[in-house]
C-alpha cells in the first residue's frame, strides 16, 4: 500500500509546475479557498496539527490526470 504525502499550497503548486501546469500564488489560494457553499476547487483539509491548508499529492496528479483522460475520450475522429 502507498503510504499518502501530504503538501501544502507551495508544493502542490510546484507539483502542478513540473506537470506543466503553473499557477500563481493567488489563484492557487483561490482553488483551496471554500465558496459560499462550503466547497473547494481542490480537495484541500486543514491539516489538525499546523493548521495549514494541505492537499495528498497523488490526490492532486490524479485530478489533473482524469481531467485529461476525460478530455481525450471526448475527441471526434
Amino acid at each position: 500500500m502507498r503510504q499518502p504525502c501530504y503538501i501544502n499550497l507551495e508544493q502542490a503548486r510546484q507539483v502542478l509546475s513540473e506537470m506543466g501546469v503553473e499557477f500563481n500564488e493567488r489563484q492557487m489560494k483561490r482553488a483551496a479557498e471554500m465558496d459560499a457553499k462550503g466547497q473547494r476547487k481542490l480537495p484541500f483539509f486543514i491539516d489538525p496539527i499546523d493548521k495549514k491548508l494541505k492537499i495528498e499529492k497523488g490526490t492532486l496528479v490524479k485530478i489533473y490526470r482524469n481531467l485529461q483522460i476525460e478530455a481525450e475520450r471526448g475527441i471526434k475522429d
